[in-house]
């Protein structure tokens, strides 16, 4: 489009992390539905809040009220709803906020694209792995029984597939571990990779 000029901030990414005292990144959150990945992204930016860092959640829920809300659940629906909140992680992130996001994101090669997006800048994985029986078992939506009973189509891990990531950077074994040690887990690894 030849009538649209990018502008460059006039502030820069270092000099807004200079003056948050942190570094910004994208950590992108995956997981069946009822994995745990808005409960620990969400204890994960409240622990980062209290400790004085910028930080947000973008929701997968929370975004389809408002910047996706005209999407539905086809896959074209779901490509676009994955490439909108990439887009958005990146926009937070060039303001030097981490960003935690909570999809599904079922592909690889979804979570795969949304890194081409936001790359160069701190991106990460964070596989939240569960067993399907335990995402079931959970269920506070009851999607899964929904799914079940041909009531829902294309779900994620019951007619639609879930590919695990091959390379996650965290993986959060969120059958036997509590909340807590998700969020110390993560913690330690943005002080491990010197963004915090």
């Amino acid at each position: 489009m030849s009538n649209i000029t990018y502008h460059d901030q006039s502030i820069t990414l270092s000099q807004r992390e200079e003056k948050n005292g942190h570094k910004s990144a994208v950590l992108w959150f995956t997981g069946l539905s009822a994995s745990g990945k808005s409960v620990i992204a969400m204890a994960c930016q409240e622990e980062l809040f209290n400790r004085g860092y910028q930080v947000t959640v973008l929701d997968g829920d929370n975004v389809r009220h408002g910047l996706n809300a005209g999407l539905g659940f086809s896959e074209e629906d779901r490509n676009e709803n994955l490439r909108r909140v990439s887009e958005a992680a990146k926009l937070f992130a060039e303001s030097g906020m981490i960003v935690l996001t909570s999809f599904i994101s079922p592909l690889r090669k979804n979570r795969d694209y949304a890194q081409s997006i936001i790359t160069p800048l701190n991106f990460f994985k964070v596989f939240v792995k569960v067993s399907l029986e335990t995402a079931e078992e959970r269920d506070p939506k009851g999607l899964y029984k929904m799914a079940r009973d041909g009531k829902i189509k294309d779900f994620t891990g019951i007619d639609a597939p879930y590919e695990e990531p091959l390379s996650a950077d965290i993986v959060i074994e969120n059958d036997t571990q509590s909340i807590q040690a998700g969020v110390d887990q993560i913690i330690n690894f943005l002080k491990d990779h010197q963004i915090i």
